[in-house]
């Protein structure tokens, strides 16, 4: 499933709404079905937990939980992509540290 273009996904990751740790994905509440950017540990997701973030395929992972502020609880969420292009941002970032 395609990203929405129209939406600033580094907004959304730097937004504490999306979560401290963890992978960046874009994922669907079960609950509202609002999209938003999240971070999930590679963990609460896959068993690969040793794979690379960026080769990750979105329909091989499981739903998370996770707070949704537009339902006021947590809730599940569903992954529909992972957001290779804003990992390899923070790794580049790290790398000029």
């Amino acid at each position: 499933m395609s990203v929405e273009t129209d939406r600033d996904l580094g907004a959304e990751l730097a937004s504490p709404r999306a979560g401290h740790r963890g992978i960046p994905v874009d994922a669907i509440c079960t609950g509202c079905q609002t999209v938003h950017v999240k971070r999930v540990r590679p963990s609460e997701v896959t068993k690969t937990t040793d794979a690379d973030p960026v080769t990750l395929d979105a329909r091989a992972l499981t739903s998370f939980k996770h707070v949704c502020y537009r339902c006021q609880t947590a809730t599940w969420w569903n992954p529909t992509a992972v957001l290779s292009g804003l990992v390899e941002t923070e790794r580049a970032a790290e790398e000029d540290r």
